[in-house]
């Protein structure tokens, strides 16, 4: 049966009708779940029955059913974009980069996977909602909020028509331009087609855009292909964006995590994967089919003469071959040992990448893996850092993430694996077959040479995969409302800015039903109480601790503090089991591909007797080295094929679902017009986020030390010269990461005299303060060794008691007519747009000498022997111009103050006031 709009609906509309009876007539299950929303309920198990009602469809029908063209609401503008060819070849650049020698062979080769079908060139969307284009139009602005978006869909289905309304949304709440290109889609491009095409799109928007004004954000594969871009973007010296969000982020393809082997009745992604039928695309020939092939085999295949190969149909489409009778002393491999623990000891290969068939050990029986499982790479490839991003050697040194897991999906586990491994790089290793499995690619040395990555991570309670999907429903309007306040301030932080964002809580209403009224009621309630809630607009970002923020959010929107690592099944697994296959999810792969097997069993062997036919007639070649994959459709290529795609067609299923998801949207800016007023806006600012570190602060001293005659070719500049970071750091020094013992802590600060231990003691933030501007003076060992604190080697007439000599007895002294000791502004700014004000002009007239002059006077003057710090302010200001008109005047704090030294009566500190002598 063909897949259209009336078949897709005559197979859910009984679902939609029993759910509607039983939601009502069976309540009782769904109290405290979000099921309880009978929105949520219904399109959950709309979802649902789609994905089942697909798995019996070819990967084709699917793919032209999720990628028809879907119009979109006249309050939002679409303009469709082709990508420049240079910016496609500048993204297979790297990626070869990025794979090296070892990698290109993996995958087949470095020219294949480049291949694309004729007149399909890569393009991709700007989606904005039309109010904020024509704001844009008049003020002349070409916007400084991208969102560049990758839609999810398993790496082989969905589009941008089918997840433009979900787009629309976050352009709205982040009053941002959406950029999301249409990238190629496995099996027949499979890795790393897709990657290439979205690493081309976010290298073409540099050219348009500074990197501080992107955000990178994906759902599902679209958050796993995100993440692999960053690393790339990272490795390769590429300006890395502002930030990225990942919902539901699919970062594991050897489903090696607790919560895929569990049952999750609470998500609608199928507990077997995807499954579907037979066609020339998937499932491709596997090891059995290739080898008989290669035998000569073909025409007793293609002729289909059973006389001398007694192969039973069933042995013919099996797509595993389970060994009842193994050595019983075999084991399965961990990533600890690699595929051999002993010599003596046989081992079941559970870790992909050897090129061999996958094996693992189950009830006695050793089960072989001959079909390939995942349609996005082969089965070698499954654990490749570029596929499954938990394997990379280290996550750090990414720009801030927000990551937002369902409580109830199957993939959680691994989502919140990623989240503190990229927050705490050091102490998430990948195992060490992974880490030797190349020694060239030294991924070693590479687990400690990234800083930490200042991640926000939040776990909705019971919540499916990729909610926002369900944008019609209340826990998605929470998910909306947190992406956009991440957003905003990651891209504050970047641009050291202040970025307004949408509060439209008031007048945003998702539904009329009573269990809506409830939650609203009980919302109110626990908001009053004092309880927090997530994400609401201009709310202030909460401050990293240890570069995480860690919340768990029920279904009202309430936040609670996260639980600690060690009750997280992701963070206790070791780390020799990750990236193994494991027996729970592999059972769950034969049960259902027994099934698949036996009810397409004739369709299957038709498929395969056809590529039989083709392989012995042979296909186009691209050259020595170069060997695609079975699925890829680069490699079955015929002369005089004609492989365009089909042309898209409107899709009627998919627009009502479209119109469903951006009913919302539609009747909240009504209600703006209805009410005669703008929608109000709140400021996230960069002051947020207390506890981040520098956002171009990424490697830590052994990482700098090993880029050092090793830098890449692409220079980092830009993105340094053109961002700032966050004012409120509480970031250590270089000499010490996240994992330095405290007791390395208190000995560096022994060692370290002079250094205050109390950032509001700095020079940087007694230039941005509102208080006078006093400067650190660095003392003398015998000065800061004794309790008795010094003023120019005179000792003031008390000590401090009970406490040894720290920062805080550090003297400090005012040094007049010198401006702040630090500018705010990123170097150059004033070129770039940024009005000079009165007080800057004033300073720069009245100092006579830069801020790097006056820091460059001040490093001098500790080597001059009996002159203190006051002595030779006052030297310099005799030195000063008798011409000019503001000598009596300087600036402090951006503020025209008096030069008159201040009465010597009071001596000023951070903590006290003390009498002079």
């Amino acid at each position: 049966m063909v897949m259209n709009t009336a078949t897709v609906g005559a197979a859910v509309t009984p679902a939609v009708v029993e759910t509607f009876f039983s939601h009502y007539l069976n309540r009782k299950p769904l109290h405290q779940k979000p099921t309880a929303h009978i929105s949520y309920d219904e399109g959950l198990h709309l979802i649902r029955k789609f994905l089942v009602y697909a798995s019996h469809h070819t990967v084709e029908e699917v793919q032209h059913f999720t990628a028809q063209w879907v119009p979109h609401p006249r309050w939002v503008k679409v303009d469709e974009l082709k990508i420049p060819e240079e910016y496609i070849t500048k993204s297979a650049q790297a990626i070869q980069e990025q794979l090296g020698h070892h990698g290109i062979e993996k995958v087949g080769g470095k020219t294949w996977w480049q291949w694309r079908r004729a007149g399909s060139e890569l393009a991709a969307e700007w989606i904005e909602m039309r109010a904020d284009y024509e704001e844009r139009k008049r003020t002349n602005n070409a916007g400084t909020r991208v969102m560049l978006y990758v839609h999810g869909g398993a790496y082989f289905f969905g589009s941008v028509d089918e997840h433009r309304y979900q787009m629309q949304r976050h352009a709205r709440k982040l009053k941002a331009r959406v950029f999301s290109p249409r990238y190629r889609l496995a099996p027949q491009f499979p890795f790393p087609c897709g990657l290439q095409d979205c690493l081309a799109a976010y290298l073409y928007l540099l050219t348009v855009q500074d990197p501080s004004h992107i955000i990178l954000a994906g759902d599902s594969a679209g958050g796993g292909m995100v993440l692999s871009m960053m690393v790339i973007l990272r490795d390769r010296g590429i300006p890395l964006p502002a930030g990225a969000i990942l919902i539901s982020p699919w970062c594991d393809l050897t489903h090696s995590f607790p919560s895929v082997a569990g049952d999750n009745p609470l998500d609608y992604v199928p507990p077997h994967g995807f499954q579907q039928k037979p066609s020339a695309s998937w499932p491709p020939p596997n090891s059995d089919d290739m080898l008989a092939i290669e035998e000569g085999l073909i025409k007793d295949l293609s002729h289909n003469d059973r006389s001398k190969h007694h192969q039973s149909e069933a042995d013919a489409v099996q797509g595993f071959h389970v060994d009842t009778h193994p050595n019983p002393a075999t084991q399965n491999a961990n990533a600890a040992t690699g595929s051999t623990t002993n010599g003596n000891i046989p081992t079941a290969n559970t870790i992909p990448g050897s090129g061999q068939n996958l094996s693992i050990m189950i009830d006695g029986k050793l089960v072989e893996i001959k079909d390939q499982i995942q349609m996005y790479a082969s089965n070698h490839l499954i654990s490749h850092p570029m596929v499954s991003p938990i394997l990379q050697p280290s996550l750090g040194g990414l720009p801030p993430l927000l990551i937002l897991t369902g409580g109830g999906e199957m993939l959680r586990d691994e989502q919140i694996y990623v989240a503190h491994k990229a927050a705490n790089p050091a102490k998430f290793p990948p195992g060490d077959a992974y880490l030797d499995e190349n020694p060239h690619d030294d991924n070693r040395s590479q687990v400690n040479q990234w800083k930490p990555t200042d991640v926000q991570l939040q776990v909705w309670d019971d919540l499916c995969h990729v909610a926002p999907t369900l944008s019609f429903t209340r826990p998605a309007k929470y998910m909306y409302r947190s992406v956009a306040q991440f957003g905003a301030w990651a891209l504050a932080r970047a641009q050291k800015t202040e970025i307004e964002i949408l509060d439209d809580d008031n007048v945003s209403i998702i539904s009329k039903s009573d269990s809506e009224e409830y939650d609203a009621t009980v919302e109110k309630e626990k908001a009053e109480a004092g309880s927090k809630t997530v994400g609401k607009a201009g709310d202030a970002l909460p401050p990293f601790k240890s570069h995480m923020i860690r919340q768990r959010v029920d279904r009202h929107g309430i936040i609670s503090p996260l639980e600690p690592e060690s009750e997280l099944p992701g963070c206790t697994l070791s780390p020799s089991e990750i990236g193994v296959i494991k027996e729970g999810p592999v059972k769950k792969w034969m049960t259902a591909k027994r099934e698949w097997d036996t009810k397409y069993a004739s369709a299957k062997r038709r498929v395969q007797r056809q590529r039989a036919r083709e392989m012995a007639q042979g296909y186009e070649q691209f050259g020595d080295g170069e060997v695609p994959p079975p699925s890829a459709l680069a490699g079955r290529r015929k002369t005089g094929d004609d492989l365009r795609e089909k042309k898209k067609e409107r899709s009627w299923g998919m627009s009502l679902w479209s119109l469903w998801g951006s009913k919302h949207d539609e009747e909240t800016m009504q209600r703006e017009q209805e009410a005669d007023k703008a929608p109000e806006t709140t400021v996230a600012s960069a002051d947020d986020g207390a506890g981040a570190r520098p956002l171009h602060d990424t490697e830590t001293n052994q990482g700098k030390l090993l880029d050092q005659g090793t830098k890449p070719s692409h220079s980092r500049s830009r993105s340094r010269r053109r961002t700032v970071t966050d004012q409120h750091q509480t970031e250590t020094q270089n000499e010490v990461d996240e994992n330095t013992p405290a007791a390395d802590l208190l000995a560096l600060k022994n060692e370290t005299l002079g250094q205050p231990s109390d950032n509001h003691l700095t020079p940087e933030f007694a230039a941005k303060g509102t208080t006078p501007a006093i400067l650190i003076r660095a003392p003398t060992n015998e000065e800061y060794d004794l309790k008795r604190p010094k003023a120019g080697g005179i000792a003031f007439p008390f000590s401090i008691q009970g406490h040894n000599a720290s920062a805080s007895m550090t003297t400090l002294t005012s040094e007049i007519g010198v401006a702040p000791i630090d500018d705010v502004r990123t170097k150059g700014v004033m070129k770039s747009g940024v009005t000079e004000n009165g007080a800057d002009i004033h300073a720069a007239n009245g100092t006579g000498s830069s801020t790097e002059e006056a820091k460059a006077m001040r490093e001098n003057e500790q080597s001059v022997n009996g002159m203190t710090i006051s002595e030779k302010g006052k030297e310099k200001e005799n030195e000063m111009p008798a011409s000019s008109t503001d000598s009596d005047k300087v600036v402090e704090n951006g503020q025209v103050v008096s030069a008159e030294r201040p009465p010597l009566e009071t001596f000023v500190t951070a903590a006290s006031s003390f009498p002079t002598l």
